[in-house]
């Protein structure tokens, strides 16, 4: 069972304070102690172990020198600005419009060589037509309450960014619930042009679209949150307030293993197809 996304970056978190707590015992030294010798008030020192403020790199810095570690500072740093990354609030991505929020991620699709999807909500965004996209980058501008609803040009650039789909050397495997056939998030010709994309973007050779049929007997996974697994080194989940990275080996391990037991319980070729087209029929 994959563990919380927002507990899984506070462990993150935490496993930073902690080395740093126990440097400070292992050098004898009282958390008072420890603030006069790095010039800061000893609250800062408490907020820190205690996982309450991220520590800087400078802080790191400070810290691993006043207790005679300055070897280990290179390597807590890194540590803390994974744990750091891991956990991004939606509200500080979207600032510069959902047009930059597409835009940031173009280059990582091009580098990325096996894509994972599952999805328990939308058709994902490498599968998504410029009409469907539209209406969700819409939904989240008026529902985040962005000043700016550049919501249309996101859209296509989220389409020029799902290219990546048509170029050789990558493999997609896709799973979706049945119920993210019916979920309008748009309206019905969007909706059926992006029905009908799947129709199409399934039957590409570097493609395996699998669906999960709401009547699937004895489930051994039932519906997870939405999680892309991009090669094997990281798992990105997206939560209501934030998108979550997850690069710690054992729970990517943990990811693949519910996707493989998910990706058991799938329909592909001709049975996808035929829950494709029900949907579509569903429309009218």
């Amino acid at each position: 069972m994959p563990v919380s996304p927002s507990s899984s970056a506070q462990a993150a978190r935490e496993a930073v304070a902690g080395r740093l707590r126990d440097l400070r015992k292992m050098a004898g030294l009282t958390i008072t102690g420890l603030a006069d010798r790095c010039g800061w008030h000893h609250s800062k020192t408490s907020r820190i172990e205690n996982a309450l403020t991220g520590p800087t790199a400078t802080d790191i810095r400070r810290w691993c020198a006043a207790v005679d570690a300055a070897h280990q500072a290179q390597d807590l740093i890194v540590q803390s600005v994974n744990a750091e990354t891991m956990y991004r609030e939606w509200r500080h991505q979207v600032r510069g419009g959902l047009k930059q929020l597409q835009n940031s991620s173009a280059q990582f699709f091009r580098d990325t060589g096996l894509f994972r999807v599952y999805s328990s909500t939308l058709v994902p965004g490498l599968l998504q037509t410029e009409g469907y996209a539209a209406g969700v980058l819409r939904t989240a501008a008026r529902f985040r309450e962005l000043p700016l609803d550049d919501s249309a040009e996101a859209a296509r650039v989220r389409v020029e960014r799902s290219r990546v789909i048509h170029e050789p050397g990558r493999r997609f495997v896709l799973l979706l619930e049945e119920a993210v056939l019916y979920c309008q998030i748009a309206d019905s010709d969007a909706m059926a042009a992006q029905l009908g994309y799947l129709l199409t973007a399934g039957a590409q050779p570097t493609v395996s679209l699998g669906i999960i049929p709401t009547a699937a007997r004895e489930r051994t996974q039932w519906p997870r949150e939405t999680f892309h697994v991009y090669d094997d080194h990281l798992v990105s989940v997206e939560l209501v307030s934030a998108r979550v990275r997850i690069t710690q080996p054992a729970e990517i391990a943990l990811y693949l293993k519910a996707f493989e037991e998910l990706r058991s319980m799938a329909v592909y070729g001709a049975n996808a197809r035929t829950l494709i087209l029900k949907a579509i029929e569903a429309l009218h």
